[in-house]
């Protein structure tokens, strides 16, 4: 029997005329007052939603701030339903309405459930099936006025997850499918206390930003306006007292290769004789085109450089215009800093471009025995001496050592890009782009200080007994203190292994071992392959913008960007309906279409050349396209969260992206000519029970009332609610399955004898 305010529930429910306003974690259902019409609602938005975390020793205490906006000329009474976020150990729970205390009823998971489908057959909105499976808190909130606002705090404790010396906190933040508009203001602050060393913090889910770093805390903040989020907030700290730690993540299904991110952290306290030192070279671009505030900028970014360097570092200084001019023709150690600062304050811009002999003249200061950076910055094309770009390339490729780090700065449009980040990828470097009216100074300034204190050089891993591969960065970068490197890449088989971590120090080689690492066999966390695919794809578009197109990279692009749902202005795709994505001639005919605008056209122009090193494209490398397609690219290759799309057509849920066809959510792993789908009604009992016996679909079916799902090897299609299954599906132009040739032998397992049952199979 369902509880009696349930349907007090049902009647509101019935009266609602639009969609249910839901905050990232709770509801308010508007009941309208007796013997009078329901409100002309047409929700209640949310003005802002703030979350503030304290987490003490591996026990977070969250403190939920929201406020509801009634935008109707009635006053209304609503029920708050709060879904409790999905494995919390809940010690103790707070409520307020108004600054005053309010009473919560807790409903267990079943009971829970049974409100959540109530809910979802009345409205004929499935979103709340996401939370089927959690406990939940109720309460009576009123008055809540018309044309005005309910504020509304709740506070709970849990005791968080800790694996080795990771410790892992989720906020559901999910209000995607419930929000009438845009969030005015979300905002998630955590602050972290140990007893332990606190070595670093990562978010895969959101851009955070840290503060009042110590060894034992850290603030962390999340903080954007004017949005529509639709994921969990996930936050990781590591800790431990260790030089150097290795923290391994996995997702795996069963039978397939598994995917896997790896956390090197060093550790924060870093005594000053465990720096690396190092030699790093200066080149300023001093040609006439750089004229005026650029160049101060830029002779205040290598000023700031030159003051952070170390006691045992040293410098040089390279500025060129049509010819070039050093500071001294050699390397020179802290005690001549004065004398080179005037050196930089007093050059000056005029002539030509002549990239060549300046990068020529920088690489001849090297000490190969030295590690060596070289801060590249220009605003320009080579006008100079060589202009031809590939032997610009190929003769810093001969020149440069392997001790040679190359990191280059892009300062306008008129740059050549395919220049910059071919020499940058090339050396273990990378590529800042500063676009017209950024600060050069603040760009190259905020970069160093990212690699002020390198840790170890030459970074390598030997993983023992898992077979990987496809690992991300390639190559990997030194390791600097208060970085952290994430690595990911995907593994062939699972479970326990040795890690060794080698590289140098100065001139000494290091190893360190890591035993007990544990690939997983089976399941994981849910964001790695959509991280991995990220990079992948900024990997390989990279390498088709510098090195050409051919089929295989096309492919490949169009393959990954289909099963993972990633939507960038290069792989959008997906969401054009004149080539169906879905269909493996659709894809072949995509590849095809765009390779020819991307400038590129098939036949193997990234192939090696005779001489052994690949020919460079010769596709547009200047110009504002240009250096937003390489920034757009470098954010993929580099990214710390999976990749979310942006636009209205394509859903990302778990591992799986779904794209919207015809008003029908459609699983990206559905090939209509191979698979045929298997239907049940939504709001029937079958399709609830279905629900029940797979509760890991919740998410999936809480897209919307059409779904097609794939799962294992099977497609299930919800049909509208009250629509017979089909005897014989139609064929429709996008979703009609081809009768395979042979049907799938299904596992003898109760839920699909079930299944069978349900859908007349």
């Amino acid at each position: 029997m369902l509880p009696k305010y349930t349907s007090l529930l049902l009647a509101a429910l019935a009266l609602l005329l639009s969609a249910l306003p839901v905050a990232a974690d709770g509801i308010i259902i508007p009941v309208p007052p007796p013997h009078r019409p329901p409100p002309q609602l047409r929700s209640l938005a949310i003005k802002y939603h703030h979350v503030d975390v304290i987490i003490e020793d591996g026990i977070a205490t969250t403190h939920v701030d929201q406020v509801f906006l009634n935008e109707s000329p009635d006053e209304i009474e609503g029920q708050y339903v709060f879904p409790i976020p999905e494995d919390a150990a809940i010690s103790g729970f707070r409520m307020w309405v108004d600054g005053r205390p309010l009473e919560a009823q807790i409903l267990e998971w079943e009971e829970a459930r049974r409100l959540y489908e109530s809910i979802v057959r009345e409205r004929k909105d499935p979103a709340l099936l996401e939370y089927a499976g959690r406990n939940a808190f109720r309460a009576r909130i009123y008055p809540i006025p018309a044309w005005g606002e309910k504020r509304i705090e709740l506070e709970y404790t849990e005791v968080l997850n800790r694996e080795g010396s990771l410790v892992k906190y989720v906020y559901p933040l999910n209000t995607e499918r419930f929000s009438s508009r845009p969030l005015e203001d979300v905002r998630v602050s955590v602050r972290i206390k140990t007893r332990e060393l606190l070595r670093g913090v990562y978010s895969p889910s959101h851009e955070i930003s840290t503060s009042d770093s110590t060894e034992h805390g850290v603030a962390v903040t999340c903080h954007e306006r004017a949005i529509t989020p639709d994921t969990d907030f996930v936050l990781y700290y590591t800790l431990g007292d260790d030089a150097l730690s290795i923290n391994l993540l996995g997702c795996r299904d069963e039978g397939e290769d598994g995917f896997f991110l790896m956390l090197l952290t060093p550790s924060p306290i870093v005594p000053e004789d465990r720096v690396i030192s190092r030699d790093v070279i200066f080149v300023l671009d001093a040609s006439g085109s750089m004229r005026g505030e650029k160049f101060e900028q830029a002779r205040g970014a290598v000023l700031y450089v030159l003051e952070g360097l170390g006691g045992r570092d040293r410098f040089g200084v390279v500025g060129f215009g049509s010819g070039v001019g050093h500071y001294a023709k050699r390397l020179c150690d802290i005690s001549e800093m004065t004398e080179a600062r005037r050196f930089v304050r007093e050059l000056r811009a005029g002539g030509g471009t002549n990239i060549d002999m300046a990068l020529r003249e920088a690489l001849a200061l090297v000490d190969p025995e030295r590690p060596t950076v070289i801060l590249f910055l220009t605003d320009g094309l080579p006008t100079e001496g060589e202009q031809r770009i590939g032997k610009i390339v190929e003769r810093v490729g001969d020149l440069a050592g392997p001790n040679v780090r190359l990191f280059a700065f892009g300062v306008g449009y008129d740059v050549n890009t395919t220049l910059l980040d071919a020499l940058a990828q090339n050396h273990h470097g990378s590529t800042t782009y500063v676009r017209p009216g950024e600060n050069i100074e603040q760009a190259v300034s905020s970069f160093y200080d990212r690699i002020r204190a390198p840790l170890l050089t030459d970074v390598a891993l030997d993983l023992g007994s898992v077979r990987v591969h496809d690992v991300y960065p390639t190559p990997l970068p030194d390791v600097y203190a208060g970085s952290q490197l994430v690595i990911v890449g995907r593994y062939r088989n699972g479970g326990a292994t040795r890690i060794t971590l080698s590289g140098r120090v100065d001139e000494e080689d290091m190893r360190l071992i890591f035993d007990d690492m544990h690939f997983r066999e089976k399941g994981g966390a849910d964001f790695i392959p959509r991280l991995w695919a990220t990079r992948k794809i900024g990997h390989l578009l990279s390498q088709v913008r510098l090195y050409g197109a051919n089929q295989e990279l096309i492919d490949e692009i169009v393959e990954l960007s289909v099963q993972y749902g990633i939507v960038t202005p290069y792989t959008s795709f997906l969401v054009d309906e004149t080539e169906d994505a879905l269909r493996p001639e659709g894809r072949q005919r995509i590849a095809e279409r765009e390779a020819l605008q991307w400038g590129y056209g098939l036949g193997g122009q990234a192939a090696p050349s005779a001489e052994g090193s690949r020919q460079l494209s010769a596709a547009p490398a200047s110009g504002q396209a240009a250096v937003e397609k390489a920034v757009a690219e470098e954010a993929l290759r580099s990214a710390q969260t999976a990749h979310r799309p942006d636009v209205e057509q394509v859903r990302t849920v778990g591992r799986k992206a779904f794209v919207l066809r015809s008003g029908v959510w459609v699983d990206t792993a559905f090939d209509p000519q191979a698979i045929k789908p298997r239907s049940v009604a939504f709001g029937s009992e079958a399709y609830f029970q279905l629900a029940r016996e797979h509760p890991d679909w919740g998410p999936y079916l809480a897209l919307g009332e059409r779904v097609i799902l794939v799962w294992e090897g099977q497609a299930y299609e919800t049909l509208p609610q009250g629509a017979e299954p089909p005897a014989q599906p139609t064929p429709t132009a996008t979703l009609a399955p081809v009768e395979p040739a042979a049907a799938p032998t299904p596992r003898a397992t109760t839920i699909l004898d079930l299944l069978r049952a349900w859908f007349g199979g």
